[in-house]
């Protein structure tokens, strides 16, 4: 044993024996395990970065590919001197003469215990394996290793709501990376010491998802997750929270909801989740802080408190389909994707054009698989397709309604998914949020005509024989001429609905539906929109009952749950709108 240390003690340069015993430690402890020193060089890039960690500090390097390795070399060592310099005038180190240069560090790589020739190129010295020597410190070269790209925690902490990190891994798979969890002591002293772990800090738990307990409520959480790729991992990332855990706001609108959801559907049947979550661009306003939910504590309006209600809500229901509407870009991107992802779901996003929030499809990928995608923009879609000729030939006939048609963004969501359990089987999934105007049916029944029309054309082209699933906030009540457009297949040319914008915009038409009479599958509940001043049934999950039926449709909270704060959004539930949650069993 003491012959051994004494060989590895010999290999130590004779500046770190004389140094401190930290100094000689940590030395040590790098003998006995290399660290990694990551390299990231791809094929037809310029560049390649070199990171690794030498006495506390990080060093990230940009090099030229086609440069020799001994520029590089030379560069770490003049680097290392001159932060040597530079510590030695800052402690005014009395042995050093005036001009003295600093001590260069000797700096090699090897490869298969050969010395690289310092003439290779970058790109083909720096390989999987090599063994990078500063002085007497030695790293293990890899290339390409697992890296996080992007490792983000959200702003907002709540006991009892999932915590879901924003990850990106390039060269790794977040299903194989490693994640553990600490939270804050906010007594270090008093804490009981493990060997090994930073008094500072308590680890609470493992996994990609985090749900703090009562007991973190005032406490910053810590992740440590290391980017892996089966075997192979790089470097770890800690991240701390901005703030500390805060206490949840106890029973929420969607609690019992989950009661019915706490496992997946099982094949054939399908979980199907509609919800209008509201957009962060519209909650914000002055309008609707001071008059559309002047009841609504601002706290609760605000959008990273909103944010973990959600995701706690639609993770609890387990979903197969999930559309949602007034989704902003950004909570797409930095919220719904990251955590959904966590829990075996994938999303595309459409936005509304002109506008800062649209249309989302999250779909299980253990379940489906994406297949395409068959977008368009309602207003666009009639002037431009062929196939809605006839429609805007007759519109055209009043140019001021065809004026206010052609103004709206209103967008429509399709998605072609292939059911993974019965390869070849295919269902269309469309989302959309019609025009809102209380006086707009007129509007809502010509953008319902073009929907109708592209689906119909989509699936005889892209998927003959697959059903329909037609979510959305439709912004029309059961009596609307859009609700008896889908469920009857005719509207008549004397529907009030033709004039409900006044004489000015009225027409008279028989506008007919391409599909056969749609059933409403969570049926027409009281209201699925609760606010101050209004509340109605604006929502819906369209299906063909000759290919899926109702399973079960989970019951929408008690009217005692809904006005508990009076109106909604609250504190217990972030939107002004209820989820739909049913499950459909597809035909086999």
């Amino acid at each position: 044993m003491l012959h051994h240390l004494s060989a590895a003690l010999s290999l130590i340069p004779r500046r770190l024996l004389t140094s401190s015993p930290g100094t000689l430690s940590r030395a040590c402890r790098l003998l006995g395990r290399m660290e990694p020193a990551v390299v990231r060089c791809l094929p037809g890039e310029a560049k390649l970065t070199i990171s690794f960690s030498l006495d506390g500090s990080n060093k990230c390097m940009l090099r030229d590919q086609d440069e020799p390795l001994g520029k590089v070399l030379a560069r770490i060592s003049n680097n290392l001197a001159k932060g040597q310099g530079k510590a030695k005038k800052s402690k005014k180190h009395k042995g050093q003469q005036p001009g003295e240069a600093p001590e260069l560090t000797a700096v090699k790589l090897f490869y298969d215990g050969d010395e690289v020739p310092e003439t290779a190129l970058n790109s083909e010295a720096w390989r999987d394996g090599a063994v990078l020597q500063v002085g007497g410190v030695r790293y293990s070269v890899q290339r390409n290793a697992p890296t996080f790209t992007t490792a983000e925690l959200p702003g907002s902490l709540l006991a009892g709501f999932p915590v879901c990190p924003k990850l990106e891994v390039e060269f790794g798979s977040l299903e194989d990376c490693e994640f553990t969890w600490y939270k804050e002591n906010t007594r270090p002293e008093a804490a009981e010491e493990v060997p090994g772990q930073d008094p500072g800090w308590t680890q609470v738990g493992s996994g990609r998802v985090h749900v703090p307990s009562n007991q973190d409520i005032g406490c910053r959480l810590k992740l440590c997750c290391t980017p892996k790729d089966g075997s192979r991992s790089g470097l770890t990332k800690e991240l701390v929270s901005v703030g500390a855990v805060e206490a949840g706001p106890g029973v929420c609108t969607f609690d019992n909801r989950h009661a019915y959801t706490i496992k997946e559907a099982e094949w054939p049947a399908v979980r199907v989740v509609s919800y209008n979550i509201l957009a962060d661009v519209y909650a914000q306003t002055e309008l609707s802080k001071t008059v559309l939910y002047p009841y609504c504590a601002p706290y609760a309006l605000q959008l990273d408190y909103r944010q973990n209600l959600i995701k706690k809500e639609l993770a609890g229901y387990n979903a197969d389909i999930i559309c949602l509407q007034e989704v902003d870009i950004g909570v797409f991107l930095d919220s719904l994707t990251p955590a959904l992802d966590a829990f075996g779901l994938d999303g595309v996003f459409r936005v509304k054009d002109k506008q800062h929030e649209g249309l989302s499809t999250f779909y299980r990928r253990s379940k489906f698989r994406l297949l395409s995608r068959h977008d368009i923009v309602l207003s666009e879609a009639l002037t431009s397709d062929p196939i809605h000729s006839e429609l805007l030939e007759r519109v055209s006939a009043n140019s001021t309604l065809k004026d206010r048609i052609l103004q709206r963004s209103t967008s429509l969501q399709v998605t072609i998914l292939e059911d993974l359990n019965k390869p070849g089987r295919k269902v269309c999934v469309a989302n959309t949020h019609l025009y809102w105007h209380p006086k707009g049916g007129n509007i809502r029944l010509v953008q319902m005509g073009v929907a109708l029309q592209h689906l119909s054309h989509v699936i005889s082209e892209v998927a003959p024989g697959a059903p329909l699933i037609f979510c959305g906030d439709f912004n029309s009540s059961p009596t609307s001429g859009v609700f008896q457009l889908v469920s009857e297949t005719a509207v008549p040319q004397q529907h009030a609905d033709w004039s409900s914008s006044g004489p000015e915009e009225s027409c008279s038409m028989e506008l007919l539906s391409t599909f056969p009479p749609l059933l409403s599958a969570s049926g027409t509940p009281a209201y699925t929109n609760y606010v101050g001043g209004f509340h109605g049934c604006l929502d819906y999950i369209f299906i063909q009952p000759d290919s899926m039926q109702v399973e079960q449709v989970i019951p929408l909270p008690s009217h005692q749950e809904v006005t508990t704060y009076e109106a909604l959004p609250s504190v217990a539930h972030p939107s002004d709108h209820i989820a739909l949650i049913c499950d459909l069993r597809w035909n086999p």
